[in-house]
């Protein structure tokens, strides 16, 4: 009769065991990365002699300012496979809350400093560069860009990031 009641009072341990590690753990949950960049064009298609504007965004999640980031933008590989397709970066702007201002750096690398100063929590800074395709380019190809990126925060901490991708702009024949 004893062991009975053991083996009741052993089961009665091994469930609760098995509840308090699996039915009260935390649920697994998605957050955000500490700072996020995200792409857009403001068209998917251009013909040679054309324009298209790349707007990169980067998103402070966290609770602490950013106070530095460094971003590089390269050609896919697949865009460098094509030789005939001839472009270059002309143009870049930083929007602000008065309007946008002209930044530098428009090459493959040091895009970070085009975000202005910091950027507080929950804020976003838009670097919108001018992509030109060249009038003797080839047609019927794509042009995309990757990135990847490395800020640091007010509290000493930092994160990178990427690949990010960028939309690809299809160049058609006119």
């Amino acid at each position: 009769m004893r062991s009975t009641l053991l083996r009741r009072l052993g089961l009665t341990a091994v469930l609760a065991f098995l509840l308090a590690v699996f039915g009260l753990a935390p649920s697994a949950s998605a957050d955000p990365a500490p700072a996020g960049l995200t792409f857009a064009t403001d068209t998917a298609t251009t013909t040679p002699g054309g324009t298209v504007k790349l707007s990169m965004t980067i998103t402070n999640n966290k609770t602490y300012d950013i106070w530095f980031v460094y971003q590089t933008i390269d050609p896919t590989w697949l865009t460098t496979q094509r030789p005939d397709l001839k472009y270059s970066f002309t143009g870049c702007s930083l929007a602000t809350v008065s309007g946008s201002t002209p930044c530098s750096g428009t090459g493959p690398s040091n895009l970070g400093g085009n975000y202005g100063a910091t950027i507080p929590p929950g804020q976003s800074r838009t670097v919108t560069l001018t992509l030109q395709v060249a009038a003797d380019s080839g047609c019927n190809g794509n042009i995309g860009f990757y990135s990847y990126y490395y800020a640091e925060f007010s509290d000493s901490t930092n994160t990178s990031g990427g690949p990010v991708y960028t939309p690809e702009t299809r160049v058609l024949c006119a």
